[in-house]
């Protein structure tokens, strides 16, 4: 199986980033060129670029983009510019950690960098070189939690899964998907059963070409059809992965993932949710804390550009919800797996003391 290639770099310090338009996928497979921080902002906010890593890895190469023209200024400019930049990219999304971690990541970077006394072409060089490292981190990462999640699957399981946790979310074969793709390739056939993740359709725009791309049994299901297929015992495990989870194990990920749980729960199947280490907030004590993104009405009364409600009609429309730690069986990262799930357990795993 060959992973995707969702984003990559072109060039040198004054390249650009190249990455798959998400929003045209099944229908047209296309990569666009983001040569300003304001295109980068742009591709996170509008989904071109979605998945938390997949955000992460956009933003930090976003800030490489940004300070291309303060490159020829004075220390003091391109400081500036860089502040600038990194608050700018920061407002793209907030409910991803991984876009404020990569976006930390890189201001230490040129921090360290300054005094060292570099001048701002070398800081914009390293600044690339963290990126890049950051790209390639997250390979890794992606194949670990594969490894380490494909022992939870067995031969003949039907699997269901929200939204997209696979190669478009991330560098690699994902988080949620690669546990699928890992046990495939340890020779376990699988059925995976893919939720449409209204209202913008990533199951079925992004994961179920995904999968299909890559050989699997697949079967695209409506939300509402998730409870139908666990009681008719089609489904043996929900997999997810997550944008961000509180040091307690509340997990934050695409609106409809905590129904799936409470599904799950109620049908006795395990719930696993997958994720890297970086998607862990250890600063937020429970999933009261995380900041639930809201997006346009429009995506719910005007889906793909077609009226569907009412003009004029009040709309909610939260792009994620909290599931609760006591509803996921299992946390899969890169470290290992998480079970139980309560606030010692992921501690111990990440190496932090409480």
């Amino acid at each position: 199986m060959k992973p995707i290639d969702t984003l990559r770099w072109l060039g040198g310090p004054d390249g650009c980033l190249v990455l798959i338009d998400q929003t045209l996928l099944p229908v047209e497979l296309k990569e666009i060129e983001c040569r300003s921080v304001e295109a980068v902002w742009e591709a996170i906010r509008t989904l071109r670029v979605r998945g938390a890593p997949a955000i992460g890895i956009a933003a930090a190469y976003g800030v490489v983009v940004g300070v291309q023209p303060a490159i020829a200024g004075s220390p003091a400019d391109f400081q500036a510019r860089l502040a600038e930049v990194a608050g700018y990219l920061a407002t793209s999304r907030p409910t991803a950690v991984n876009l404020f971690w990569a976006l930390d990541r890189m201001k230490c970077k040129a921090d360290r960098l300054r005094r060292e006394g570099r001048t701002p072409g070398e800081i914009a060089a390293g600044l690339l070189e963290e990126a890049r490292a950051i790209h390639e981190e997250d390979r890794t990462l992606c194949r670990a939690i594969g490894r380490h999640g494909a022992e939870l699957l067995s031969d003949g399981q039907g699997v269901l899964t929200h939204c997209n946790a696979g190669g478009l979310a991330t560098a690699d074969y994902g988080t949620a998907l690669a546990m699928l793709f890992a046990a495939a390739e340890a020779g376990k056939r699988l059925h995976v059963y893919v939720d449409e993740t209204r209202p913008l359709l990533q199951g079925a725009r992004l994961t179920a070409w995904e999968l299909h791309e890559q050989g699997f049994d697949v079967t695209l299901l409506c939300d509402s059809m998730a409870a139908q297929v666990m009681r008719e015992g089609r489904v043996q495990c929900v997999i997810t992965g997550a944008d961000r989870i509180a040091a307690n194990g509340d997990t934050a990920n695409k609106i409809g993932t905590y129904s799936l749980a409470v599904l799950a729960a109620a049908h006795h199947i395990p719930f696993y949710v997958a994720a890297p280490a970086s998607t862990f907030d250890l600063s937020i004590a429970d999933g009261r804390e995380i900041p639930i993104e809201h997006r346009d009405p429009r995506e719910v009364t005007h889906g793909f550009g077609r009226q569907t409600a009412p003009e004029g009609i009040q709309v909610y429309n939260p792009a994620f919800d909290v599931t609760p730690a006591g509803l996921i069986t299992a946390l899969v990262c890169d470290r290992g797996i998480i079970r139980p799930v309560t606030r010692q357990a992921v501690a111990e795993k990440l190496g932090i003391k409480v």
